[in-house]
Protein backbone atom coordinates (compact mmCIF):
# COMPACT_ATOMS: atom_id res chain seq x y z
CA UNK A 1 0.00 0.00 0.00
CA UNK A 2 1.34 3.55 -0.68
CA UNK A 3 1.47 6.26 1.98
CA UNK A 4 -0.80 8.28 0.46
CA UNK A 5 -3.27 5.89 0.19
CA UNK A 6 -2.96 5.05 3.66
CA UNK A 7 -3.19 8.39 4.38
CA UNK A 8 -6.56 9.32 2.37
CA UNK A 9 -8.17 5.85 4.03
CA UNK A 10 -7.27 7.60 7.34
CA UNK A 11 -8.74 10.64 6.50
CA UNK A 12 -11.67 9.05 4.66
CA UNK A 13 -12.45 7.26 7.64
CA UNK A 14 -12.32 10.42 10.07
CA UNK A 15 -14.73 12.15 8.07
CA UNK A 16 -17.42 8.85 7.97
CA UNK A 17 -17.20 8.78 11.84
CA UNK A 18 -16.75 12.66 12.58
CA UNK A 19 -19.65 13.10 15.43
CA UNK A 20 -20.84 16.57 13.77
CA UNK A 21 -22.00 14.50 10.58
CA UNK A 22 -20.75 14.66 6.94
CA UNK A 23 -22.54 18.07 6.32
CA UNK A 24 -20.39 20.06 8.93
CA UNK A 25 -17.32 18.70 7.27
CA UNK A 26 -18.44 19.16 3.71
CA UNK A 27 -19.31 22.90 4.65
CA UNK A 28 -15.61 23.28 6.03
CA UNK A 29 -13.84 22.08 3.22
CA UNK A 30 -16.09 24.46 1.21
CA UNK A 31 -14.94 27.26 3.38
CA UNK A 32 -11.15 26.25 2.77
CA UNK A 33 -11.82 25.94 -1.20
CA UNK A 34 -13.47 30.15 -0.67
CA UNK A 35 -10.45 31.22 1.64
CA UNK A 36 -8.04 29.72 -0.83
CA UNK A 37 -9.98 31.30 -4.17
CA UNK A 38 -10.01 34.89 -2.23
CA UNK A 39 -6.21 34.88 -1.60
CA UNK A 40 -4.01 37.18 -3.59
CA UNK A 41 -1.35 35.85 -5.85
CA UNK A 42 1.08 36.21 -3.14
CA UNK A 43 -0.48 34.74 -0.04
CA UNK A 44 -1.36 31.50 -1.97
CA UNK A 45 2.23 30.46 -1.33
CA UNK A 46 1.65 30.07 2.25
CA UNK A 47 -2.14 28.51 2.33
CA UNK A 48 -2.10 24.82 3.31
CA UNK A 49 -3.42 22.80 0.25
CA UNK A 50 -3.83 20.06 1.81
CA UNK A 51 -6.61 21.41 4.18
CA UNK A 52 -9.04 21.59 0.82
CA UNK A 53 -9.17 17.76 0.83
CA UNK A 54 -8.43 17.06 4.76
CA UNK A 55 -10.40 18.67 7.12
CA UNK A 56 -8.03 17.89 9.99
CA UNK A 57 -5.28 20.27 10.59
CA UNK A 58 -3.56 17.94 12.68
CA UNK A 59 -3.41 14.92 11.03
CA UNK A 60 -0.39 15.28 7.88
CA UNK A 61 2.35 13.37 6.10
CA UNK A 62 5.22 14.62 8.24
CA UNK A 63 8.13 13.39 5.44
CA UNK A 64 7.76 11.28 2.87
CA UNK A 65 6.35 12.41 -0.86
CA UNK A 66 3.49 9.56 -0.60
CA UNK A 67 4.54 7.03 -3.36
CA UNK A 68 6.26 5.29 -0.52
CA UNK A 69 5.61 1.04 -0.60
CA UNK A 70 4.36 0.56 2.81
CA UNK A 71 4.13 -2.44 4.68
CA UNK A 72 5.29 -2.30 7.63
CA UNK A 73 4.74 0.05 10.10
CA UNK A 74 5.90 1.31 13.26
CA UNK A 75 2.94 2.70 15.43
CA UNK A 76 3.18 4.93 18.43
CA UNK A 77 0.76 7.50 19.90
CA UNK A 78 3.71 9.31 20.89
CA UNK A 79 6.47 9.84 18.37
CA UNK A 80 9.43 11.79 19.31
CA UNK A 81 13.34 12.29 18.65
CA UNK A 82 13.36 9.09 20.45
CA UNK A 83 11.38 6.71 19.07
CA UNK A 84 12.43 7.91 15.26
CA UNK A 85 16.32 6.91 16.37
CA UNK A 86 14.58 3.31 17.43
CA UNK A 87 13.18 3.23 14.03
CA UNK A 88 16.33 3.74 12.96
CA UNK A 89 18.05 1.31 14.81
CA UNK A 90 15.62 -1.34 14.25
CA UNK A 91 16.45 -1.27 10.42
CA UNK A 92 20.26 -1.33 10.90
CA UNK A 93 19.37 -4.48 12.71
CA UNK A 94 17.60 -5.93 9.81
CA UNK A 95 14.25 -4.95 10.47
CA UNK A 96 12.34 -4.17 8.04
CA UNK A 97 10.33 -0.91 8.80
CA UNK A 98 8.36 1.41 5.57
CA UNK A 99 6.78 4.53 7.93
CA UNK A 100 6.48 5.86 11.27
CA UNK A 101 3.14 6.37 12.60
CA UNK A 102 1.93 8.95 15.32
CA UNK A 103 -1.17 9.41 16.61
CA UNK A 104 -0.03 12.76 18.42
CA UNK A 105 0.78 15.28 16.13
CA UNK A 106 4.01 16.57 15.35
CA UNK A 107 5.63 19.28 13.26
CA UNK A 108 2.80 21.41 11.06
CA UNK A 109 0.13 19.14 12.44
CA UNK A 110 1.29 19.83 15.81
CA UNK A 111 1.40 23.84 15.50
CA UNK A 112 -1.69 23.73 13.75
CA UNK A 113 -3.51 22.08 16.72
CA UNK A 114 -5.65 24.32 17.71
CA UNK A 115 -7.01 24.84 13.82
CA UNK A 116 -9.42 21.49 14.80
CA UNK A 117 -11.02 22.81 17.89
CA UNK A 118 -13.72 24.75 15.73
CA UNK A 119 -15.40 21.52 15.37
CA UNK A 120 -15.91 21.06 19.05
CA UNK A 121 -18.79 24.09 18.85
CA UNK A 122 -20.94 22.09 16.36
CA UNK A 123 -20.46 18.79 18.37
CA UNK A 124 -21.88 21.17 21.57
CA UNK A 125 -24.49 21.73 18.99
CA UNK A 126 -26.19 18.65 18.82
CA UNK A 127 -26.10 18.17 21.89
CA UNK A 128 -28.03 20.95 22.81
CA UNK A 129 -26.13 24.25 23.27
CA UNK A 130 -27.46 26.93 21.11
CA UNK A 131 -24.49 27.82 18.56
CA UNK A 132 -24.14 31.03 19.37
CA UNK A 133 -22.94 29.90 23.03
CA UNK A 134 -20.75 27.12 21.61
CA UNK A 135 -18.97 29.39 19.22
CA UNK A 136 -18.56 31.86 21.43
CA UNK A 137 -16.74 29.71 24.09
CA UNK A 138 -14.48 27.48 21.88
CA UNK A 139 -13.10 30.65 20.09
CA UNK A 140 -11.56 31.75 23.11
CA UNK A 141 -10.41 28.55 24.13
CA UNK A 142 -8.53 27.81 20.50
CA UNK A 143 -6.69 30.98 20.82
CA UNK A 144 -5.52 30.52 24.20
CA UNK A 145 -4.32 27.04 22.79
CA UNK A 146 -2.69 28.40 19.67
CA UNK A 147 -1.03 31.04 21.89
CA UNK A 148 0.44 28.01 24.22
CA UNK A 149 2.08 26.03 20.93
CA UNK A 150 3.18 29.56 19.26
CA UNK A 151 6.85 29.23 21.24
CA UNK A 152 7.39 25.23 20.99
CA UNK A 153 10.33 24.13 18.86
CA UNK A 154 7.57 21.23 17.07
CA UNK A 155 9.58 20.16 14.40
CA UNK A 156 12.65 18.36 16.35
CA UNK A 157 10.92 14.36 15.78
CA UNK A 158 9.81 15.27 11.54
CA UNK A 159 13.36 16.70 11.33
CA UNK A 160 14.92 13.80 12.56
CA UNK A 161 12.94 11.46 10.45
CA UNK A 162 13.93 13.65 8.08
CA UNK A 163 17.46 13.55 7.71
CA UNK A 164 17.12 9.29 8.16
CA UNK A 165 14.85 9.29 5.46
CA UNK A 166 11.86 7.00 7.29
CA UNK A 167 8.59 8.33 6.12
CA UNK A 168 6.48 10.06 8.99
CA UNK A 169 2.68 10.55 9.19
CA UNK A 170 0.38 11.47 12.51
CA UNK A 171 -3.24 10.85 12.57
CA UNK A 172 -4.69 12.86 15.13
CA UNK A 173 -8.36 13.70 14.78
CA UNK A 174 -9.13 10.98 12.90
CA UNK A 175 -8.41 8.21 15.43
CA UNK A 176 -10.34 10.60 17.59
CA UNK A 177 -13.21 10.89 15.70
CA UNK A 178 -13.20 7.02 15.54
CA UNK A 179 -13.34 6.44 19.56
CA UNK A 180 -15.53 9.03 20.14
CA UNK A 181 -17.83 7.59 17.58
CA UNK A 182 -17.83 4.08 18.89
CA UNK A 183 -18.20 4.67 22.49
CA UNK A 184 -21.33 7.38 21.82
CA UNK A 185 -22.86 4.75 19.76
CA UNK A 186 -22.35 1.90 22.18
CA UNK A 187 -23.49 3.89 25.66
CA UNK A 188 -26.45 4.71 23.61
CA UNK A 189 -26.95 1.11 22.65
CA UNK A 190 -26.41 -0.17 26.10
CA UNK A 191 -28.03 2.77 28.21
CA UNK A 192 -26.10 2.38 31.12
CA UNK A 193 -27.93 2.92 33.87
CA UNK A 194 -25.71 4.01 36.78
CA UNK A 195 -21.96 5.14 36.47
CA UNK A 196 -20.96 2.28 37.76
CA UNK A 197 -22.63 0.33 34.96
CA UNK A 198 -21.02 2.95 32.50
CA UNK A 199 -17.44 1.86 33.85
CA UNK A 200 -18.05 -1.84 33.60
CA UNK A 201 -19.07 -1.32 29.93
CA UNK A 202 -16.01 0.70 29.41
CA UNK A 203 -13.49 -1.71 31.18
CA UNK A 204 -14.75 -4.65 29.26
CA UNK A 205 -13.22 -2.97 25.85
CA UNK A 206 -9.97 -4.91 25.35
CA UNK A 207 -7.96 -1.42 25.31
CA UNK A 208 -9.59 -0.36 28.65
CA UNK A 209 -8.97 -3.33 30.30
CA UNK A 210 -5.83 -3.15 29.71
CA UNK A 211 -5.28 0.41 30.82
CA UNK A 212 -7.43 -1.20 34.37
CA UNK A 213 -4.44 -3.87 34.48
CA UNK A 214 -1.83 -1.45 33.85
CA UNK A 215 -3.40 1.16 36.90
CA UNK A 216 -5.09 3.77 34.22
CA UNK A 217 -8.38 2.22 33.73
CA UNK A 218 -11.61 4.12 33.45
CA UNK A 219 -12.49 6.36 36.63
CA UNK A 220 -15.31 7.96 38.25
CA UNK A 221 -14.10 11.72 38.74
CA UNK A 222 -17.27 13.69 39.40
CA UNK A 223 -20.26 12.08 40.36
CA UNK A 224 -20.44 8.20 42.49
CA UNK A 225 -21.14 4.73 41.26
CA UNK A 226 -24.99 4.31 42.56
CA UNK A 227 -25.49 7.70 40.97
CA UNK A 228 -27.71 7.18 37.44
CA UNK A 229 -26.12 8.04 34.01
CA UNK A 230 -28.72 9.92 32.38
CA UNK A 231 -27.88 11.04 29.33
CA UNK A 232 -24.40 10.23 28.73
CA UNK A 233 -21.92 12.79 26.19
CA UNK A 234 -18.89 11.66 24.87
CA UNK A 235 -15.76 13.77 24.49
CA UNK A 236 -13.16 13.18 22.85
CA UNK A 237 -12.48 14.76 19.73
CA UNK A 238 -11.79 18.46 18.73
CA UNK A 239 -8.12 18.86 19.23
CA UNK A 240 -8.11 19.35 22.72
CA UNK A 241 -9.94 20.41 25.80
CA UNK A 242 -12.53 22.74 25.86
CA UNK A 243 -13.86 25.85 27.45
CA UNK A 244 -14.81 24.58 30.92
CA UNK A 245 -17.56 26.86 30.67
CA UNK A 246 -19.28 24.69 29.01
CA UNK A 247 -20.41 22.29 31.73
CA UNK A 248 -23.26 24.52 33.15
CA UNK A 249 -25.05 25.00 29.29
CA UNK A 250 -24.68 20.61 28.63
CA UNK A 251 -26.71 20.73 32.05
CA UNK A 252 -29.52 23.17 31.08
CA UNK A 253 -29.47 20.74 27.56
CA UNK A 254 -29.90 17.64 29.36
CA UNK A 255 -27.01 16.08 29.79
CA UNK A 256 -25.72 14.13 32.76
CA UNK A 257 -22.88 12.72 32.49
CA UNK A 258 -19.74 13.15 30.50
CA UNK A 259 -17.10 10.48 29.20
CA UNK A 260 -13.77 11.73 28.83
CA UNK A 261 -10.20 10.88 27.84
CA UNK A 262 -8.76 13.54 30.71
CA UNK A 263 -9.37 16.58 32.16
CA UNK A 264 -7.93 19.38 34.14
CA UNK A 265 -8.47 20.44 37.73
CA UNK A 266 -10.03 23.70 36.87
CA UNK A 267 -12.47 21.76 34.37
CA UNK A 268 -12.97 18.95 37.36
CA UNK A 269 -13.79 22.40 39.76
CA UNK A 270 -16.04 23.59 37.05
CA UNK A 271 -18.22 20.25 36.49
CA UNK A 272 -18.73 19.57 40.09
CA UNK A 273 -20.10 23.43 40.24
CA UNK A 274 -22.52 21.96 38.08
CA UNK A 275 -23.36 18.65 39.19
CA UNK A 276 -22.22 16.99 35.69
CA UNK A 277 -21.33 13.38 36.59
CA UNK A 278 -17.71 13.04 34.52
CA UNK A 279 -16.05 9.38 33.90
CA UNK A 280 -12.29 9.51 32.40
CA UNK A 281 -12.20 6.55 30.19
CA UNK A 282 -8.49 7.18 29.80
CA UNK A 283 -6.27 8.91 27.80
CA UNK A 284 -3.79 6.32 26.58
CA UNK A 285 -6.46 3.65 26.40
CA UNK A 286 -8.76 5.86 24.61
CA UNK A 287 -6.08 6.36 21.90
CA UNK A 288 -4.85 3.01 21.91
CA UNK A 289 -9.06 2.20 20.75
CA UNK A 290 -9.21 5.18 18.23
CA UNK A 291 -5.98 4.16 16.44
CA UNK A 292 -6.92 0.05 16.10
CA UNK A 293 -10.22 1.24 15.17
CA UNK A 294 -8.53 3.28 12.15
CA UNK A 295 -6.00 0.50 11.41
CA UNK A 296 -8.84 -1.48 11.26
CA UNK A 297 -9.94 0.77 8.51
CA UNK A 298 -6.80 1.15 6.81
CA UNK A 299 -6.35 -2.79 6.50
CA UNK A 300 -9.73 -3.45 4.98
CA UNK A 301 -8.32 -4.52 1.60
CA UNK A 302 -4.58 -5.04 2.45
CA UNK A 303 -2.64 -6.28 5.42
CA UNK A 304 -0.25 -3.78 6.97
CA UNK A 305 2.30 -5.24 9.63
CA UNK A 306 2.86 -3.42 12.74
CA UNK A 307 5.48 -3.03 15.04
CA UNK A 308 4.23 -1.49 18.97
CA UNK A 309 5.85 1.19 20.59
CA UNK A 310 5.44 4.10 22.60
CA UNK A 311 1.97 3.06 24.32
CA UNK A 312 0.54 1.35 21.82
CA UNK A 313 -1.07 -2.22 22.07
CA UNK A 314 -3.04 -3.27 18.30
CA UNK A 315 -6.23 -5.18 18.65
CA UNK A 316 -7.85 -6.08 16.21
CA UNK A 317 -11.50 -6.60 15.40
CA UNK A 318 -13.56 -8.23 12.29
CA UNK A 319 -10.60 -10.16 11.84
CA UNK A 320 -8.37 -7.21 10.23
CA UNK A 321 -4.67 -7.22 10.11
Amino acid sequence: MKLREIYKKAIDAGIRNDPRGREAVSRDLALAAKTHADLKPEEKEFFDLESLENPYGDSRILTGVGDEEVSDVLVGIDIEVGEVLLADNLRAKGRRLDLIMSHHPEGTAYANLYSVMGMQADILNRFGLPINLAEGLMEGRAREVERRLMPLNHTRAVDAASLLGIPFICLHTPADNMVATFLQRLFDDKKPGTLSDLVDIIRAIPEYRTGTLNGSGPKILVGSGGRKAGRVFVDMTGGTEGSKEVFQGLVSAGVNTIVGMHISEDHRKEAEKNYMNIVIAGHISSDNLGVNLLLDEISREQTLNIIECSGFKRVRRNGQA
